[in-house]
């Protein structure tokens, strides 16, 4: 389980087409990595398959110093069918997550990195110090979002600010939108969805009242 509060952003340092998905090779700055530990990538609950330090010595990379380690993790068909981690490439920047610990502090809100769907940036606007993103609402997840509840946009944790037929906009300050993909992002660019699950949970218990 994560809590959608971003640690940080990771680059793509390598992709590797399979015959059975996708591999991807992602710099780090976390220092605890381990084999079949969990990662939310943007939002996507992926599992490390290997992980290591970065040549030290190589002066042509600038971000050496700062990200020594890397992590590897696969993409399957089902994750690709459901996300645009598809279409990353070398040199994108992803937002990064470790698993929340029995014992951490809960600042966001239950995210499990199950994408529930896609959608698209259609507005950025510069509030001051802040910023305000709309964000498209596919029409199957519209009955889960609530003014002022919690969605998950690209794995960060986020309030709904305003809610309207086939849109909601969000309010993003400057430490979230410094820390976090965010701030690259422009109208048209994807954005992955993860609604509250516990509204999805309420829907099922109430089906069979119906």
């Amino acid at each position: 389980m994560f809590t959608g509060i971003v640690e940080e952003t990771g680059e793509v340092l390598a992709v590797e087409e399979d015959a059975g998905g996708r591999r991807l090779r992602i710099a780090t700055a976390f220092d605890d990595l381990a084999e079949g530990q969990s990662i939310s990538v943007s939002g996507v609950c992926l599992t490390v398959e290997d992980f290591g330090a970065r040549d030290a010595t190589d002066a042509s990379n600038a971000d050496t110093v700062a990200r020594p380690r890397w992590f590897s993790l696969f993409l399957a068909t089902e994750t690709l069918d459901r996300t645009y981690l598809g279409a990353v490439e070398e040199g994108d920047v992803l937002n990064l997550e470790r698993a929340m610990p029995a014992d951490g502090r809960f600042d966001g809100h239950v995210v499990q990195g199950h994408v529930d769907g896609t959608a698209e940036v259609t507005t950025v606007e510069r509030l001051g110090d802040d910023w305000r993103f709309g964000i498209s609402l596919p029409a199957g997840l519209a009955p889960y979002v609530v003014e002022k509840g919690s969605i998950t946009v690209d794995g960060i944790s986020l309030t709904v600010a305003a809610l309207d037929e086939g849109k909601f906009e969000v309010a993003i300050v400057p430490e979230t939108y410094e820390i976090t993909t965010l701030s690259t992002k422009e109208p048209g660019d994807p954005v992955h969805l993860e609604v509250d699950v516990i509204a999805k949970y309420v829907e099922s218990l109430l089906e069979g009242y119906r």
